[in-house]
């Protein structure tokens, strides 16, 4: 775990073509509001492929949908697996009701509900409410669309049977977010069951539904080297994903791939080396299309490589190295598909060794316009790609607008920030992640929250971290989140942290957002939040927990992650739980952890507040997770449960879990304290390096449904005498 700038906590040990706006232009100031506005779409035809691993679906239980761009009926999105806040609540009392269950509560303002819905293009779209409402008069709520303010939405009576209401709302290919919301001058007051969308796109099934294809390297036609497999602490290819790569060490090298749909950015995850002051270097690739040379790619090391032991530095000379990759995006014009792409170490290409992890092919949306109602931070003296702190005049937007009731607006181009830029009540919207940049510099520059609805919309924040500070470097994300606050299609990297949430934090939903190259955690969702969920994400290549939930004085309560796919923290797990109360961790893909790791912990290391009510982990599937913690000579599970500074005596559901190729124990029970009142439930063990399940503890659990097979050392291993409580189904142990 890492150390916010607000709070402290030891780690784990010692140029494309033009179309359709994406925020509304005629519309109001994002989710802070005025009092109309347009939907928000942008231009592009993305499919929603998810990363290598993911499998396909829909996010909610529908009443019936059909397959996507058909005209045989709408995908449906159930209303009760969307975000709640506000007050309201998934009922089942109402009878008829598709699913299982539906929304209820929009009974005062800020009563809200979000639903994450895709779409296969940026067009308008049929989308019909499925709701219920016993009111003589009718009702109304605020629509928003991924954030932005679209305008109330009346809802006739029903005479409470279920009925249906359409809107044609202009939706941006991909992920987006539909909002109802209980405002000031709404009436509230329905039951929704569920949002229908005619060309809706199932939702993947576990893990994040994301715009990009990715493509491993050693998958790739090449005629270099191939690195790995292999898990070994110490070497590159612990930290490839999949624990494979291609290695170039010679002229003429490549790897080669067709293009299975257009594209016009390309993300490459590679290593190269050091600079022998541990500052970095950079070194060029040739990208070839068709047979001909494109252009040069410029690859860099400076937020790679760091050394010694926790927290790592830069120097060299203190040995141990790690954190080998790093990635750079790229505009490289309009890919058709079909087209053949060569990465190739050509004559000027000095660097050596150059390995290549993966690629990421991504057809990225014009810019976005600026909304109607916002206020751009040029207007206030702010000046793209100047290399100048932006900073002042970024604060005096955000007052002005403050004041004014309206949004800022970060326009196209990369602005730097020197240090905390402060949130309070305001939105603050870019022209998309691929256009608007705010740069650190120096270790420093991110969004402080300062409570109120808070809307953090389409933009990248790209630090200027390159090891690990926790005193004195800045998280990209941090503070304090009012109910309703939203930050959706944002991309983070090279900062602390991705996002640090402290109380009073309530009723914060983050979606569709992007976390690489961090040195610290992905995400820490601290002390005494409540209600926040993190949802429709992708981490990759953290310093620490992809995504740590950590009850230190306070308990951080009703919290989720949810639909995300993490892959290789450099330290620590996937997933870290670290007390608390009533918290999620569902249907997500995590894969690949390399140091002192489990896929998902659930601990009471750190001396957290104890665990209470429900921890709930259903429906995840780790690969190739768990890892040794050096330290301490001990290996961690891919799911392990410690009992370090207090029992685990509160109900914790282990159900529906794919636990595949784990490094160590499929499952570890472990601790001086006593964990008591788990389950496990329809849990799959297949293949794991020692065990599949070790009862390394005291306590009792139930296991039924369990399946082990594979695991090298055996099944089970109960030293203590550890109880299993066996219910039905299990098999292998």
């Amino acid at each position: 775990m890492a150390c916010s700038t607000s709070g402290s906590k030891g780690g784990a040990d010692a140029g494309r073509s033009p179309g359709a706006a994406g925020a509304p232009s005629d519309g109001g100031a994002g989710i802070v509001g005025t009092s109309s506005g347009g939907a928000g779409a942008s231009a592009g035809d993305v499919d929603a492929a998810g990363a290598t691993d993911g499998a396909a679906s829909n996010d909610a239980a529908a009443p019936p949908a059909s397959d996507a761009g058909t005209n045989s009926g709408p995908t449906a999105y159930e209303a009760e697996r969307g975000f709640l806040a506000g007050g309201t609540t998934v009922a089942s009392a109402h009878t008829g009701f598709s699913g299982s269950g539906y929304v209820s509560g929009f009974t005062a303002a800020g009563a809200e509900v979000i639903s994450a819905i895709d779409v296969a293009a940026a067009a308008t779209y049929d989308v019909t409410f499925r709701y219920a409402s016993a009111s003589a008069s009718g009702k109304t709520l605020t629509l928003y669309i991924n954030g932005y303010r679209s305008g109330p939405v009346s809802f006739p009576s029903t005479s409470g049977a279920w009925a249906s209401h359409g809107e044609s709302l202009a939706l941006r290919a991909g992920l987006n977010t539909l909002s109802l919301v209980f405002e000031p001058s709404d009436g509230g007051g329905i039951d929704l069951d569920a949002v229908l969308v005619q060309g809706g796109v199932a939702l993947a099934a576990r893990g994040a539904t994301t715009p990009w294809v990715e493509l491993e390297a050693e998958s790739m036609m090449t005629n270099a080297t191939l690195v790995g497999p292999g898990r070994e602490y110490g070497t590159i290819e612990a930290e490839c994903s999949g624990r494979k790569a291609v290695r170039f060490d010679k002229t003429g090298d490549f790897v080669s791939f067709t293009l299975s749909r257009a594209a016009n950015t390309l993300v490459v995850r590679a290593s190269i080396p050091d600079s022998a002051d541990g500052q970095g270097q950079s070194g060029t690739l040739g990208l070839y299309v068709d047979g001909r040379r494109a252009r040069a790619l410029t690859l860099s090391s400076k937020y790679a490589w760091v050394y010694g032991g926790y927290p790592y530095d830069n120097t060299p000379a203190a040995g141990a190295p790690h954190h080998y990759f790093d990635e750079q995006r790229f505009d490289v014009g309009e890919l058709p598909a079909g087209a053949v792409i060569k990465l190739q170490k050509d004559v000027g290409d000095t660097l050596t060794p150059l390995t290549i992890d993966l690629v990421d092919l991504e057809e990225a949306p014009a810019a976005f316009a600026m909304p109607a109602g916002f206020l751009s931070i040029t207007a206030q003296g702010a000046v793209a790609d100047d290399g100048q702190d932006d900073s002042a005049a970024i604060a005096a937007t955000i007052a002005l607008a403050q004041t004014q009731k309206k949004g800022v607006f970060v326009p196209p181009g990369t602005f730097e920030i020197a240090g905390h830029v402060a949130l309070t009540g305001v939105a603050l919207a870019g022209a998309g992640p691929w256009h608007s940049v705010l740069h650190g510099k120096a270790g420093k520059g991110g969004l402080f929250g300062g409570g109120g609805r808070i809307a953090i919309l389409d933009l990248a924040i790209f630090g200027d971290v390159s090891h690990r500070d926790d005193a004195n470097f800045d998280t990209a994300i941090e503070g304090n989140f009012g109910v309703g606050s939203l930050v959706q299609n944002v991309w983070i990297e090279h900062t602390k942290v991705g996002l640090w949430i402290d109380a009073p934090s309530d009723g914060f939903y983050v979606v569709g957002t992007r976390i690489r190259d961090t040195f610290a955690d992905g995400v820490n969702i601290h002390k005494g939040t409540r209600g926040m969920r993190f949802d429709q994400s992708h981490v990759r290549n953290t310093g620490d927990d992809g995504l740590a939930m950590f009850s230190e004085a306070l308990p951080v309560t009703g919290c989720a992650y949810t639909f995300n796919t993490v892959t290789l923290p450099m330290l620590a797990n996937d997933v870290g739980l670290y007390g608390g109360t009533d918290n999620r961790v569902e249907d997500n893909l995590l894969s690949d952890t390399v140091n002192a790791s489990a896929g998902i912990a659930v601990s009471t290391r750190f001396s957290p507040v104890p665990f209470a009510g429900t921890t709930s982990v259903q429906r995840n599937t780790l690969t190739r997770t768990g890892g040794y913690e050096h330290n301490w000579m001990k290996a961690f599970g891919a799911i392990w449960l410690f009992a370090d500074s207090a029992a685990i005596a509160a109900p914790v559901l282990i159900k529906d879990v794919d636990v595949v190729d784990s490094s160590y124990q499929g499952l570890l029970l472990s601790g001086d304290n006593a964990i008591g009142q788990v389950t496990f439930d329809g849990v799959r063990v297949t293949g794991a390096g020692s065990y599949g399940i070790d009862l390394s503890a005291k306590g009792s659990a139930t296991f039924q449904n369990v399946t082990v097979s594979g695991a090298s050392m055996g099944a089970l291993n109960n030293p203590g005498g550890y109880t299993l409580v066996r219910g039905a189904g299990n098999s292998g142990f």
